[in-house]
């Protein structure tokens, strides 16, 4: 159906059967932005000429509902800017659905973090120098960070995502995470979703649980990543399996009881320690109300992935730029053989 109504309005001339006014004299018009006449006005889209006041933010707002929903009308029109005075078409209809193209489908990066640090990196902790280097490259390449429930709407094909669409995670619940990553997002205007293990809260090396709720309050999202940090699929040697079952409903539920009593937020998103999972944790994750899981397998997530093992790429602390713009990959190409 979507191919069809793009047939129709790129047409749009020949599309619209013998309306009162011509579009001809419409487009002879001055226009003020108001909706044009309504035999003009269809289901599926509306026709309006923006004035100068008038920005993609500002008609989505109006029309969609949603003034981030801009890039929609952008998108749709092949127009970065609006040129005051010239017909736009806004969709009414949502659209760009799972990102497919005739020869692409979107892949959503999902990138880790763990430790930051001013004056040095390893393996897991990135330097804050580099950090901002990343971030702001994002910025300026016209990246949209975007949270987890936007994540999984895509994937569940109920909205479309901008076509840069990234999300950010920051693992574990280092202190460095509030003191260098924390303002770094800020001053780009990026949030992030941090997966905490709970026993580490309040640790030395750890943020505290107050430092979190601000992080929370400024939209950041907090997310489990277990009681404990234990491997979920390793059963220990002479241990029953019912001992193994109560471990796990403990380390997952434990977790969750525990984010909602410090914070008031309920978890409906789980990081697995090391990544790891097996049928049985994700049974369970799913039984105890999760909607969706995630591993450090690399690579962008595509609308078909499955919702329990979604993929994340961590980013090291001796990447260099071009490994990392490597990792941000929001495309992939179909072949069809």
């Amino acid at each position: 159906m979507v191919l069809v109504f793009w047939v129709c309005v790129s047409g749009l001339y020949g599309c619209i059967a013998q309306p009162q006014k011509p579009i001809g004299e419409f487009l002879q018009d001055t226009g003020t932005g108001e909706i044009l006449h309504s035999e003009l006005k269809m289901d599926d889209f509306v026709l309006v000429r923006p004035d100068t006041s008038d920005t993609y933010e500002s008609l989505a707002a109006e029309y969609l509902g949603d003034p981030k929903k801009g890039w929609i009308i952008a998108k749709f029109n092949r127009q970065k800017q609006i040129f005051p005075g010239k017909p736009l078409i806004v969709p009414l209809e949502t659209i760009y659905l799972g990102g497919l193209t005739e020869d692409s489908y979107q892949a959503v990066p999902i990138l880790v973090y763990h430790q930051f640090s001013n004056d040095h990196s390893d393996k897991l902790t990135v330097k804050a120098d580099n950090f901002y280097k990343q971030m702001f490259y994002l910025k300026e390449n016209g990246y949209t960070v975007i949270g987890l429930d936007q994540l999984l709407d895509f994937m569940e094909f109920k909205s479309p995502l901008p076509e840069k669409a990234i999300v950010i995670t920051l693992d574990d619940g280092w202190i460095s995470t509030y003191e260098i990553a924390y303002p770094i997002l800020k001053e780009f205007g990026f949030t992030a979703t941090l997966f905490v293990y709970t026993d580490f809260i309040e640790g030395e090396q750890a943020m505290k649980w107050s430092q979190l709720k601000e992080m929370a309050e400024n939209g950041f999202d907090v997310q489990s990543h277990t009681q404990s940090y234990q491997s979920l699929t390793m059963i220990k040697e002479n241990e029953s399996f019912m001992s193994y079952f109560d471990f796990l409903v403990q380390e997952i539920e434990n977790s969750k009881m525990t984010i909602r009593n410090h914070l008031n937020l309920d978890c409906r998103y789980l990081a697995y320690p090391y990544g790891e999972t097996n049928p049985l944790v994700i049974s369970l994750v799913k039984k105890l109300g999760f909607r969706a899981a995630f591993t450090v397998t690399k690579g962008g997530v595509p609308f078909f992935e499955n919702p329990y093992t979604i993929g994340r790429s961590i980013i090291y602390g001796d990447f260099d730029m071009e490994e990392f713009i490597e990792k941000i990959s929001y495309k992939e190409t179909i072949t069809l053989k």
